[in-house]
């Protein structure tokens, strides 16, 4: 079983994915990459030598079929380079995984439908609105959104995704041992539980360690036609993501921002250099050349003053303020029908007290 030799491989926390590629490309199967000599490995055009006694090393006290049902136990699925279920974007990049690890339903998600939403951990509230409102926008479509499962951007637009039943990719920095930031872990638990999955190319034990961050970052746009920048500093993990869409031939996108606010130098470079402007999800869609027909939303109810709501509640989520004026109701009276309208499932309130069609 070929597998079992990708695991091995991917188990050595000295040696990356181009170490293996190559092994791969030479040998044309990865057990006899695994198990060639190093007089076998010295004929590789441009591999280090040092790594190339590295991995002889390292593969010395290595159980093959130990590291394998250590994966097994855990109930992680496995995708491996030569499966051909491998996300065909991700197989484009220069540099891709040679195992994704993940939990949850991967497959449910549309790959062909894929955005990623990058930006600060220290994301301000309007660049985290800003985010919300363009995530809002497509509702009721099969776009499936990538983030890194990270604070501030990365989990707005994980949560957005959830609260509008579109499905999300988280790709994470450690193996799925861990959970981090640990205040994720509902996150990570819903996007693994329907709305997703948490994906990471690491052996399950293996630490979020500062230096893998930028490696998932590859991952996280690899997967994605276009990657969508909320905020981001001129020094930012967010600018590395931003050049690796560019060099991974992909759509740079960006939220403008306030141009007081020192997260926003970095997008507003961005665009000095030619990203496109995107305010809305019809710009996203426009930028990547999609054509989708949203799905309408139906209301099974005769209630006159349900159906005025349901009407006002459209793409952007409405709050109780904004229903009140439009509707002329007191408040207790829209409190009773809202409330219906939740039982019924027509409508779910979410963060704060802002409404969206269910």
């Amino acid at each position: 079983m070929d597998t079992k030799y990708w695991i091995a491989f991917s188990s050595i926390e000295s040696i990356d994915s181009l170490f293996v590629q190559r092994l791969y490309n030479y040998f044309g199967d990865i057990e006899t990459a695994f198990k060639a000599e190093y007089k076998d490995l010295k004929q590789i055009e441009g591999l280090s030598v040092k790594k190339a006694e590295n991995f002889i090393e390292k593969r010395k006290g290595l159980d093959v079929d130990r590291v394998y049902e250590e994966v097994e136990k855990r109930n992680i699925s496995i995708l491996t380079f030569d499966s051909p279920n491998y996300p065909y974007m991700l197989s484009q990049i220069s540099n891709p995984p040679m195992v994704l690890y993940y939990k949850g339903d991967l497959f449910s998600c549309n790959l062909k439908r894929t955005v990623a939403f990058v930006g600060s951990r220290r994301a301000s509230f309007n660049g985290k609105e800003g985010v919300k409102k363009i995530i809002d926008e497509l509702r009721g479509t099969d776009i499936c959104i990538v983030s890194g499962l990270a604070e501030g951007i990365d989990s707005t637009a994980h949560k957005s995704a959830i609260e509008n039943n579109l499905k999300t990719i988280g790709v994470i920095a450690s193996g799925l041992d861990y959970t981090y930031p640990s205040g994720n872990k509902h996150l990570y638990e819903e996007i693994e539980n329907g709305y997703g999955a948490v994906v990471t190319e690491y052996y399950p034990t293996f630490e979020p360690l500062k230096f893998r961050f930028p490696q998932r970052n590859r991952i996280v746009t690899g997967l994605s036609y276009g990657t969508v920048v909320g905020e981001a500093a001129l020094k930012s993990g967010a600018l590395i993501s931003a050049n690796l869409t560019l060099e991974q031939g992909r759509e740079l996108m960006c939220i403008p921002g306030a141009i007081n606010n020192s997260n926003t130098e970095g997008v507003y470079k961005l665009l000095k250099d030619g990203a496109g402007l995107v305010t809305s999800g019809q710009d996203v869609l426009n930028t990547l050349n999609w054509e989708i027909i949203t799905e309408k939303s139906e209301i099974s109810t005769e209630d006159p003053v349900e159906k005025i709501i349901f009407g006002i509640i459209g793409v952007e989520p409405k709050g109780f303020d904004e229903l009140q004026i439009q509707t002329n109701l007191d408040t207790d009276k829209l409190l009773t029908v809202l409330t219906m309208m939740e039982v019924k499932g027509l409508i779910k309130q979410i963060e704060g007290d802002r409404y969206i069609k269910a």
